[in-house]
């Protein structure tokens, strides 16, 4: 675990670049992880899919895998490989600054 700042935030990650406590997350830091994904501007759709990860994450103490964010987030899982290429969940996940999801490679 180290420590880095993200956003003029200083946050716990661990190896992968996943924050390691949820509460040092902003959107301003989400925003920033997702610029160094790839994503340079996250859309309100995008938004939309964090919200879900982190909301789930929050109240039952794990992140949903690919399938159950493709059933219950309201964005079916071939729009979820268009907003966030090659691994929604895991990416997902990060920007939203909870654990990778169980699965994830």
């Amino acid at each position: 675990m180290t420590t880095q700042t993200i956003a003029g935030v200083a946050v716990e990650v661990n190896e992968e670049g996943f924050l390691e406590q949820p509460d040092q997350w902003t959107r301003d830091v989400g925003a920033a992880i997702a610029a160094e994904n790839g994503i340079a501007e996250m859309t309100d759709r995008q938004w939309q899919v964090v919200d879900f990860m982190r909301t789930t994450y929050l109240e039952e103490g794990s992140a949903p895998s690919i399938r159950t964010l493709g059933k219950a987030s309201g964005v079916p899982i071939k729009e979820l490989y268009q907003l966030f290429p090659k691994a929604p969940a895991k990416i997902a996940a990060k920007i939203g600054g909870i654990p990778k999801p169980r699965g994830c490679i």
